[in-house]
């Protein structure tokens, strides 16, 4: 295994650690902050134009040598086990063993992929053999199979170092699909981006592939991801993010001369409805298990809940004393970067003043710190004002209380695109249900029961991605194998030489 490089506060460009005129200074929750480079154009320029000539190579190699990446760079990740445990919690506060939970995460999807490649079945070749003698007219030679688009740029998510950043999800895609990538670093965490992209440098060394097929450009600004959205080398874009970032990258994405596909997450609210039956039967016990699900991370998860539908009354109203009983107790922790904590105090603010009944006590004590802040609304007031149907990135939720169940339908009507939905029920409550299915099933890219919206299994079968504004593409995903799709095309080829055909359509 190679050796561990120590930071340089530096962008990795095509195996290259090089630096920039601009720097910035990392805040981290605990210990001093470090200089970094602020990268700008030049820097993706150069990127990108390493990522495009890497793809000449890159995007042609055989499935069996990305699967062999994919492994090594999972590999090296471990290697730096400790210290990015080390780095990762001084960056962002987040506990030893939640960043070695993410890693073994990381590390996992990244084998995953390996394993989706030697598989194969993603390729979804199809052949059509000619038909030289067929009347009126014969029919060509026709072979079909999912090829890489090209350099893709990619954005870090705050909220996950490991598992939605450098090495996260949409890198492990890309590369599984025969795309180079180039990463904007999150200024959040630079530090833990820096060590995990020496790692996939490693990786790169070790088995010989191209050096363009990963960089690293570290930036505070927002100069560097308008021109890595811009650059007419990169083909397709991953991002994980607020909706006023995410939703102005979109944008110069659909600006571009040539248009490309900008694959964002921009944000959720999670609804869960609490259904009658399941509400007499363990209505407190599931009030806890919310409060638990809302400030797991100090809810800085995308899939965070922050909506409960719940029916008026006394059994409600037994919910959310469970409910704030917890929340009330909960200690104001770090949150994840001051610009968070800031954005988050703000939303929690702009709620306080919308006349809403606040249900918690619990208040922040440092300018870095989140505490839940739950409100209560009537269905009503809910469906009047579309202001309350805006995330608030954190432990932030409101309950909306339903009179009856043509309300929560309503309800459920009224919301916009999700990455989750959530019916809590009981199996007497599968006709008061029904009903909600088709409008549950058109907002939300994933529909669960009687279990919170926080945990993201890593699988086959996995949707993380919804309508607009949960994501800007609604028919993709961000987690599981399924991913690799984002960064594909079909390509038919009619009559070609075998010799000039993709590997794995030559024994066709």
């Amino acid at each position: 295994m190679s050796d561990i490089p120590t930071l340089t506060g530096r962008h990795l460009i095509a195996g290259n650690w090089t630096a920039s005129d601009g720097t910035f200074r990392s805040d981290p929750v605990t210990g001093e902050g470090q200089d970094y480079c602020a990268g700008g154009a030049a820097e993706i320029d150069a990127a990108a134009t390493a990522a495009a000539e890497a793809f000449a190579t890159y995007g042609w190699t055989s499935r069996e040598d990305r699967a062999a990446l994919l492994e090594r760079i999972a590999e090296e990740i471990e290697a730096r086990g400790p210290q990015l445990t080390a780095i990762g919690g001084a960056e962002t506060g987040l506990p030893a063993a939640r960043l070695e939970g993410e890693r073994g995460r990381t590390c996992g999807q990244l084998r995953l992929f390996a394993g989706h490649l030697r598989d194969g079945a993603y390729l979804d070749i199809r052949h059509d053999p000619a038909l030289p003698d067929r009347a009126p007219l014969p029919r060509p030679d026709l072979r079909l199979m999912q090829r890489p688009v090209g350099p893709v740029g990619v954005f870090g998510a705050s909220n996950f170092p490991l598992a939605f950043s450098t090495a996260g999800g949409d890198t492990a895609a890309a590369l599984a699909a025969g795309c180079p990538v180039v990463y904007k670093g999150h200024p959040g965490h630079p530090g833990t981006c820096e060590l995990v992209a020496g790692a996939i440098d490693a990786a790169i060394r070790a088995t010989g592939m191209p050096a363009g097929v990963f960089s690293m450009v570290q930036s505070n600004t927002n100069e560097a991801g308008g021109a890595l959205v811009q650059h007419p080398a990169i083909r397709a874009v991953g991002f994980t993010g607020s909706f006023g970032g995410g939703k102005a990258l979109f944008d110069l994405a659909m600006a571009r001369p040539e248009p490309i596909p900008f694959f964002g997450e921009l944000g959720s609210l999670n609804p869960v409805f609490v259904m009658p039956a399941a509400l007499a039967a363990r209505g407190a016990a599931m009030g806890e298990g919310w409060a638990q699900s809302l400030t797991m991370g100090v809810g800085q998860f995308c899939t965070n809940p922050g909506i409960v539908v719940l029916p008026e009354g006394p059994e409600g109203d037994a919910f959310l004393a469970a409910a704030a009983g917890l929340l009330n107790e909960t200690v104001a922790q770090p949150m994840l970067t001051g610009g968070t904590a800031a954005a988050y105090a703000q939303g929690v603010e702009t709620l306080s003043g919308a006349g809403l009944d606040r249900l918690t006590a619990a208040q922040a004590c440092g300018p870095r710190e989140g505490a839940p802040a739950v409100f209560q609304a009537s269905a009503a007031d809910w469906l009047a004002r579309p202001d309350l149907a805006r995330e608030v990135f954190g432990p932030a939720a409101i309950v909306i209380r339903t009179a009856a169940p043509a309300e929560m339908l309503k309800v459920a009507q009224g919301l916009h695109g999700q990455l989750t939905a959530t019916l809590l029920m009981e199996d007497a409550d599968i006709e008061a249900a029904r009903p909600l299915m088709p409008v549950l099933e058109s907002k939300a890219g994933r529909v669960l029961a009687n279990a919170f919206p926080t945990g993201v299994e890593v699988a086959d079968a996995m949707v993380h991605g919804g309508p607009f504004p949960a994501s800007t593409n609604f028919g993709a995903t961000s987690v599981g194998t399924m991913a690799i799709r984002r960064f594909l095309r079909p390509v038919c080829y009619q009559n070609l030489p075998a010799a000039l055909l993709p590997g794995d359509l030559q024994a066709i």
